[in-house]
């Protein structure tokens, strides 16, 4: 596992970009959350899972943030002195295979404020051999119908997700095609 982004102590606060299950199950304390928009990346199924939704014969897809567009998701300010706590428990979450670059990226988070911060983000290394890039819908479809690893079917990834992010406001025109042709058996 990479040691990714360090944590300064001089850097006023941690933020955290989420625009997958980190925003509705982040698993870290947390002292303020907020919707917020992260401008050059947008949310795809770019990643082949091997480990969480699939497995190295038969992978699955999970979410990244691949290169270009715009991307709503949820913003968590990390509790004060939980910083450190928070990087390695994310390291361990999201970095099994090293599959996503940690970078801070500007965010705005869309709470009615417009204030702009500084979050650390989880991109998809397109140089690493788990990226899928962007798949036709009947390849997604293929994959995802037979993808099945340590954290369940891929499947109930997809439907999961597209249920939370519409829960919260978010409609993606993409996974809601995915999940409707996925439900419809």
């Amino acid at each position: 596992m990479t040691e990714g982004v360090r944590w300064a102590s001089d850097m006023a606060e941690l933020w955290v970009f989420g625009y997958g299950s980190l925003m509705w199950r982040p698993g870290f304390d947390f002292e303020e959350q907020a919707p917020a928009r992260l401008m050059g990346a947008h949310r795809a199924l770019c990643v082949y899972s091997v480990v969480h939704r699939g497995t190295h014969a038969e992978p699955g897809l999970v979410l990244g943030l691949d290169k270009g567009g715009a991307c709503r998701g949820m913003a968590f300010r990390v509790a004060a002195g939980a910083e450190e706590k928070t990087l390695a428990y994310l390291r361990a979450r999201e970095q099994v295979t090293d599959v996503y670059v940690e970078a801070f990226r500007p965010i705005t988070l869309l709470d009615g404020t417009n204030r702009r911060c500084r979050a650390l983000c989880y991109l998809v290394d397109p140089k690493h051999p788990q990226y899928a890039g962007a798949l036709s819908l009947e390849e997604q479809l293929r994959i995802v119908r037979t993808g099945k690893g340590q954290a369940g079917g891929n499947i109930e990834y997809v439907l999961n997700t597209v249920r939370h992010l519409e829960k919260v406001g978010v409609h993606d025109a993409e996974l809601a095609a995915l999940a409707a042709l996925l439900s419809a058996g």
